[in-house]
């Protein structure tokens, strides 16, 4: 049981850090009321349009790809580095379907256009 005690002091350091951080915030604010926060952006402007309205570009979607692609496989590939004697043809083979996933995502957003500007 001795083991769990920093465990349980966490939970209570950080229970209380989240409490005394609430409330300092209520004290704190500035209380306002009024249709000005039911706005969708509360710069002074009117909005021109509902925020519906809007639709995004595929390309969002597209650089989200590639910061998966790009971002992810970095992530991954440091660590493996660091162990690949230990895990021998196993962790190989396993990064090697890894990578693969990751070149057939590379190759659909470079037949999407997404890398054009490179």
């Amino acid at each position: 049981m001795a083991s769990y005690l920093p465990i349980l002091a966490f939970i209570i350091v950080a229970t209380v850090f989240l409490a005394v951080t609430l409330l300092a915030a209520r004290l704190v604010r500035h209380a306002t009321t009024g249709t000005t926060l039911t706005d969708p952006y509360e710069c002074g402007n009117e909005p021109q349009s509902l925020a519906h309205d809007h639709r995004f570009s595929v390309r969002y979607f597209l650089i989200a790809v590639l910061f998966v692609v790009f971002d992810v496989e970095t992530v991954f590939l440091f660590p493996w580095a660091v162990a690949f004697d230990k895990l021998a043809l196993f962790g190989f083979i396993e990064m090697m379907v890894f990578l693969a996933i990751l070149v057939v995502g590379y190759i659909y957003v470079w037949n999407r256009g997404a890398l054009n500007w490179a």
